[in-house]
């Protein structure tokens, strides 16, 4: 069965892999509803017992999918998080209403988890401005919300900010061996840790990108396990640290699910040894970028329009990760004033770039590359 770890603080046990709802199996441009159920089916008989889903996801549909594939299972027997989506919140009304919507569409009395989704600073004080967080706790307070916690993309001096605002049940957190400095971080993950607010980890395979890296990257996995996919030396690397307590996977083949439930049954924490292994393999993938941009938007605005950094991340992120297709739906989702194919060689960027790249031939190879995607 599934390893469980235990929420000290709600006195609850979670499956330390917990099954995320935004990226199910799908057919005709809809969720493959037998193919994803049979999934969630899998997973329940393994030990998972948390089950993440949200408002957006698959254009809406997931909530109602979800609620209506757990509805065979026991209420008390899993636990089932969504969130309230900020960005359509304008003022108390609006959250009520959402939330009433959710619970309708999930089919059910209560949520286990209950996150803000996606707090940054500016979402922070408009949920504070409208009465968000008491109205909330009201429902907490009425058995409706089990658990209150909020999901976060921004710098670890917001995080700091909206983490210690309150006491909270639990947060979520993008974190994976390549993005330790980024948003939250390693501190955000230490900081969690040291105010007893246990973390549910999203995005610890990065999209995808360090289930499907370049051969030569992986030599090291391979030789240390030779049974292991470069993935599961993701989750693992998540799971090791001690404040995590479930590590969300969103699956889309029963390939997937069967190779994470190998990963988390039994669970083994990364040695010292594996853990300096994969701290090499992450500065191996950095050594593959293609540019020295350090994203410091010096050289911006451009005259022409083109965003430079933003020219320059897709090319690195494709150097490092060798994902053709993500990269490809990025490019060509950028607006073509902002590629490079509109610099006019005018100069002013490398004048002011303080690492003196050569930027007008790097835009014309990114170009190139991209365009070599197919």
């Amino acid at each position: 069965m599934v390893t469980k770890r235990h929420f000290d603080n709600l006195g609850i046990d979670a499956s330390l892999l917990g099954f995320g709802c935004m990226r199910l199996p799908q057919k005709d441009g809809r969720i493959d509803e037998a193919r994803a159920e049979a999934m969630i089916d899998r997973a329940y008989a393994a030990g998972v017992n948390y089950f993440d889903t949200a408002y957006p996801y698959h254009d809406g549909k997931s909530e109602p999918f979800v609620g209506k594939a757990l509805d065979k299972y026991d209420r008390s027997s899993y636990f089932l998080a969504t969130k309230l989506p900020l960005w359509k919140i304008n003022s108390l009304e609006d959250a009520k209403s959402t939330f009433n919507e959710q619970l309708e569409r999930l089919h059910k009395d209560y949520i286990d988890f209950y996150l803000f989704h996606a707090f940054n600073r500016g979402h922070f004080e408009r949920m504070k401005e409208y009465g968000v967080f008491d109205y909330l706790e009201s429902e907490k307070a009425a058995g409706r919300i089990r658990y209150l916690g909020f999901s976060f993309h921004d710098s670890f001096d917001a995080f700091k900010e909206i983490i210690e605002y309150r006491k909270w049940d639990f947060c979520q957190i993008q974190y994976n061996y390549m993005d330790t400095g980024e948003q939250a971080g390693d501190k955000g993950v230490a900081l969690a840790e040291s105010l007893g607010v246990p973390l549910i980890i999203m995005e610890p395979v990065k999209g995808g990108s360090l289930a499907t890296l370049p051969d030569e990257v992986t030599e090291g996995f391979r030789k240390a396990r030779p049974e292991s996919s470069a993935a599961s030396w993701a989750l693992r690397f998540v799971a090791s640290r001690k404040a995590v307590k479930v590590v969300l996977s969103g699956m889309t083949t029963e390939e997937q699910l069967e190779d994470n439930l190998a990963t988390f049954t039994d669970f083994e924490p990364l040695s010292e040894d594996e853990e300096k292994l994969v701290r090499d393999t992450a500065e191996a993938i950095r050594k593959r970028t293609f540019i020295g941009c350090t994203g410091c938007r010096y050289c911006m605005p451009c005259p022409s329009g083109v965003n430079i950094p933003r020219n320059f991340s897709l090319w690195n992120e494709y150097g490092m990760y060798n994902n053709a297709g993500s990269t490809k739906w990025h490019w060509n989702n950028l607006p073509d004033a902002e590629k490079g194919s509109s610099c006019v060689e005018c100069g002013a960027c490398e004048e002011a770039c303080p690492q003196h790249l050569n930027i007008r031939e790097s835009l014309k190879a990114v170009v190139k590359t991209m365009e070599g995607l197919g």
